[in-house]
């Protein structure tokens, strides 16, 4: 048992520093950081509602529009980079596949576009 408990000794030690490194990071910030905020800081920011009212409160739609599409987008992104590393190796079909992925994701954008889901009143 005593071998056991050895084993698990560099990942106390590893606990303990970290706990105490967090504690003096957030401490020092609390203590350094200005506490002062104003109407500026406290303003609607990028959800369009108060930042301190009831997290019940109805919201408009819209952001969860504007959400979706950055999360689109996003992915379309993620999908990109791989495929431009590893174009060379996978030749022509891999272009055109690419190239007809990127045609749909247009094709959807365009949509959107012309319904108006990009339009904030």
């Amino acid at each position: 048992m005593d071998d056991l408990l050895k084993e698990y000794l560099p990942v106390l030690i590893f606990l303990i520093i970290a706990s105490a490194l967090t504690l003096v990071m957030v401490t020092a910030s609390l203590i350094a950081g200005k506490q002062n905020p104003d109407s500026e800081k406290l303003s609607p920011y990028e959800c369009g509602f108060e930042a301190f009212d009831d997290a019940r409160r109805q919201f408009d739609v819209r952001f969860y529009l504007v959400s979706i599409l950055f999360i689109i987008f996003d992915l379309e992104v993620a999908f990109l980079f791989p495929w431009a590393v590893s174009l060379g190796n996978i030749g022509v079909f891999g272009f055109w596949s690419m190239i007809i992925f990127l045609g749909v994701l247009t094709v959807g954008f365009i949509y959107e576009w012309k319904k108006g889901a990009l339009e904030w009143e």
